[in-house]
């Protein structure tokens, strides 16, 4: 099971709910269930009740996980209170609505009109919810080197290493980070390390930092060198040209000799708190995710009329390819605010020339590729399907230039607003590896992900060798890909799985790969989160 990418805070408010008190107002609460799958909903988190209000904003924030591989479907129900009982089943109900998370994060403010059933409106009832991650995404950045540290190794100097521990609040040390082992060295400076700052110290500034520095023994009894105490405020105040300097103190040594000094010089060199945007910043913050589709409609896919070929539409409507289309568009769709999505086929002879093209519009317009939402990619998939001969090469190339074109043009903009999502669904039988893979190397620089979806019993070595997990994917004349773009999956692997299981294996990925890129480039989210104070 994929990790949750974050947890997500949301604030509730609502205006002109109905008046189902007499003499007095209602006394709102918003409940948020989530969809448990077979028509079961499941509590996820309540607000408080406000008594006698009709446009509540509740303070209670209701917490949920993120994932950006699935569908969440969310219900908010709204219901006037009127006993102590937890149970909402006897309190009136107020409206409700249902929605996705990934409409109520890629939304600044998500309002709707609330519902007391689908189609019949809750009055003039309207809910608005606004999501924030939980998380502080700061990270602290620390080079340190130290000086004059005491040898403790008979037949040599000593081999040093850094331990840093916060003091949690019941008074223990925590271990929060381990630094290298530097051989044979007195003066040794270790090499820059970041932690994040809830980690390092919980995000308290103030709060008691333990650095302890030993000498590194290969059977794991390390010796104490000596040890200091300082805080995250302390360490600070060093950048630029000022450092901090610590006595590197042995308890026992001070304890012993009259005439100790210390046992080392710590030195920070710098110290700096920057911010490490995660993937739900740059989406809340107005990065729109485009998504584009490539089928391949190559002769080794067979006979499409044939029940044994894979773009075989059976009797229930549905093929590997469609439910591909289906499964990564659901999710997806949800973070693209003009639902228009370019979808091409590849490797047919197209009517009227019966030219062999490698990337045609599969609503046969050139000019206007986009199809309106993933109902309008599924239907001109089917109405293109017996309009072409099928036919070959397989190539992958032109499609993935094509993608990045728009991927180069929004690079221009010199922030981070939009990120491509090409997918491309193949029976893996590629004819151009040397061109594709310059494509892809190409394709590195720019904000863009592909995602293969491998479809029928083929050997899918090609695709699992452009994946890249066996190493960095190079082209032919061996320039590497700047960051892995490419995530491969087998379809078979997902047979008989769920239908979101595929999902959630294939855009795992996406949430890194984007934040990668613009952490590359160096971009914020186009709108800053706000930081809360400390």
């Amino acid at each position: 099971m994929a990790a949750c990418v974050s947890r997500v805070e949301l604030s509730v408010s609502c205006r002109s709910l109905l008046d189902r008190d007499l003499g007095s107002r209602s006394d709102p609460l918003c409940v948020l269930l989530q969809d448990a799958g077979g028509g079961r909903w499941a509590e996820l988190d309540r607000t408080e009740k406000i008594k006698n209000c009709q446009d509540p904003e509740f303070c209670k924030k209701l917490v949920v996980d993120y994932y950006f591989e699935k569908v969440q479907k969310l219900k908010f129900g709204v219901y006037d209170i009127d006993n102590k009982s937890f149970d909402l089943n006897d309190d009136d109900y107020l409206g409700g609505i249902e929605c996705t998370l990934g409409q109520v994060v890629s939304s600044s403010v998500f309002t709707r009109p609330l519902e007391l059933k689908q189609g019949k409106p809750a009055g003039k009832g309207t809910i608005t919810i606004s999501a924030e991650e939980i998380k502080d995404t700061r990270v602290v950045h620390l080079e340190i080197e130290a000086q004059n540290l005491d040898k403790k190794d008979m037949f040599g100097k000593s081999d040093p290493f850094l331990e840093f521990y916060k003091q949690s609040d019941a008074g223990t040390w925590q271990l929060v980070y381990r630094s290298e082992v530097i051989k044979n060295n007195l003066n040794p400076c270790w090499r820059k390390f970041s932690v994040p700052l809830q980690t390092f110290c919980g995000g308290d500034f103030n709060k008691p930092i333990k650095v302890q520095c030993s000498d590194h023994d290969s059977d794991g009894s390390h010796d104490l060198i000596g040890a200091l105490e300082t805080s995250l405020a302390q360490l600070q105040a060093a950048g630029g040209s000022s450092q901090v300097e610590y006595e590197c103190i042995h308890p026992e040594k001070k304890q012993k000799k009259k005439n100790y000094k210390n046992s080392g010089i710590i030195r920070i060199k710098s110290c700096k708190i920057e911010t490490e945007y995660s993937f739900l910043d740059y989406v809340m913050g107005g990065c729109q995710i485009n998504f584009t589709v490539g089928v391949d409609f190559t002769a080794s896919n067979g006979d499409p009329r044939s029940p044994d070929s894979l773009h075989y539409i059976s009797p229930d409507g549905i093929n590997e390819y469609l439910i591909a289309i289906w499964s990564v568009g659901s999710v997806v769709q949800d973070y693209d605010t003009d639902k228009l999505f370019p979808a091409f086929g590849f490797g047919a002879q197209v009517p009227p020339s019966w030219q062999v093209s490698h990337e045609f519009a599969l609503n046969f317009n050139p000019s206007n590729p986009y199809c309106q939402g993933i109902q309008g990619i599924v239907d001109a998939y089917r109405q293109t399907l017996p309009q072409v001969r099928l036919y070959g090469p397989t190539n992958f190339s032109p499609i993935i230039n094509h993608v990045a074109r728009f991927a180069a043009h929004s690079l221009q903009q010199g922030a981070a607003a939009q990120y491509f999502i090409l997918l491309i669904i193949t029976d893996g039988e590629i004819t151009d590896l040397d061109q594709t893979r310059q494509a892809i190397v190409n394709a590195s620089k720019l904000p863009m992900s592909i995602i293969i979806v491998g479809v029928g019993e083929a050997d899918f070595k090609a695709m699992e060798f452009l994946d890249g997990d066996s190493g960095v994917l190079k082209s032919v004349t061996g320039e590497p890909a700047a960051r892995d773009i490419v995530q491969f999956v087998p379809f078979r692997q997902f047979k008989n799985a769920p239908q979101e299981a595929l999902s959630q294996m294939v855009l795992a990925e996406v949430p890194k790969q984007l934040v990668s890129f613009y952490k590359w480039q160096g971009w914020p989210p186009l709108k800053l989160p706000e930081i809360k104070a400390p």
